[in-house]
């Protein structure tokens, strides 16, 4: 098992990746919350492969259903309605079961409830458990654009078991490699105090990752967390050094909401987003293209869904009323060299 701890100003907690059984996993959970009342959100597709080895009592279950449109005023007031039902208090606990958007949404409701109650963090897919469920990013979605309705509000406890992505379908694992990938072009970016030459590894045990291999996409795991964790607890509501986490994502943002959170995933859009921002950082000068030509190659290694170029002028209207844009002018992080990711401003 592996333990990766995060020192915060608002609090501390522990992140623990184990290969062990589901039923082993909800037992270490129905250990931390040690008798208090609690109410677990858990992904639809979670609850129907796994539901037999849950040990919550099924009054105390919320079922959301799948996809980015689920993030929502209506999920959200549907669940805090279900902890008043339950009686929930500033002692008991909300328990996130599933992949990003059971997390930003469960985790939103737990830092609004009675102004904040403990939150736990059970990802299940490859994306949550190497980005989304370590941070204390909190949001819902609204017509506007994705995550501008949120908080930041960090979990009490993160328990991960790779065994879940086993039944983690083709094109939602590619989706989590888009992270990952991201991870590897922002790594030294991360100021973290080891070295993991990510982008070697990715390169080097392609087949390996693809395969779903264990004991490689443990690794990778931990290595991305480390590489979150090191950002977030230098800046940890993205005042500044945790801007660069965003790689890919101002772009990849403004693809989900064009096509309505229904066309692509998230690390479909992300890797859309990354391409757009490798070329406009060669466009600037910030990089050569033997840098480009490399890191594009390494994308395509993975087989990611190509996603066709759509109207630059809708684009960027979108992006403008994106959370990292600065009212006047668009955010965007771009690579600067091997590894590396600077913030830069465009109008």
């Amino acid at each position: 098992m592996s333990e990766i701890g995060v020192k915060l100003p608002s609090g501390s907690y522990s992140i623990h990746i184990k290969n062990e059984t589901v039923s082993e996993t909800f037992e270490k959970i129905k250990s931390f919350t040690d008798g208090r009342n609690y109410l677990a959100v858990i992904s639809e597709k979670v609850f129907r492969l796994y539901g037999k080895s849950l040990t919550f009592n099924k009054n105390h279950i919320f079922i959301l259903k799948d996809g980015e449109k689920e993030k929502n005023f209506s999920n959200y007031q549907k669940i805090l309605n279900k902890a008043l039902k339950l009686k929930l208090t500033r002692n008991s606990v909300i328990i996130a079961v599933g992949g990003g958007v059971t997390g930003d949404l469960a985790g939103f409701c737990a830092s609004t409830y009675m102004r904040g109650i403990d939150f736990v963090q059970v990802p299940t897919t490859l994306l949550s458990c190497v980005d989304s469920s370590v941070g204390g990013k909190t949001a819902i979605n609204t017509k506007y654009g994705k995550n501008l309705i949120g908080t930041f509000y960090q979990p009490k406890v993160v328990f991960i078991n790779p065994v879940f992505l086993k039944t983690l379908d083709e094109r939602q694992f590619k989706s989590g490699l888009g992270e990952v990938v991201k991870y590897a072009f922002i790594e030294k970016s991360c100021l973290c105090e080891e070295d993991f030459h990510l982008i070697n590894l990715l390169s080097e045990k392609t087949t390996e990752i693809i395969a779903r291999d264990e004991k490689i996409l443990s690794k990778i795991i931990e290595i991305c967390l480390k590489l979150k964790v090191s950002v977030v607890e230098k800046d940890e509501k993205e005042s500044d050094l945790r801007r660069i986490l965003n790689f890919g994502h101002t772009y990849g943002h403004a693809v989900e909401k064009i096509t309505n959170y229904k066309k692509y995933t998230h690390g479909e859009a992300v890797i859309a987003g990354m391409k757009f921002a490798f070329e406009l950082a060669q466009n600037k000068n910030l990089i050569d293209k033997n840098y480009k030509f490399f890191a594009l190659d390494v994308i395509k290694k993975f087989g990611f869904l190509q996603i066709p170029n759509f109207d630059i002028e809708k684009i960027n209207k979108i992006m403008e009323t994106d959370k990292k844009s600065n009212g006047k002018n668009v955010i965007f992080i771009l690579p600067t060299d091997y590894s590396s990711v600077d913030a830069f401003d465009y109008e």
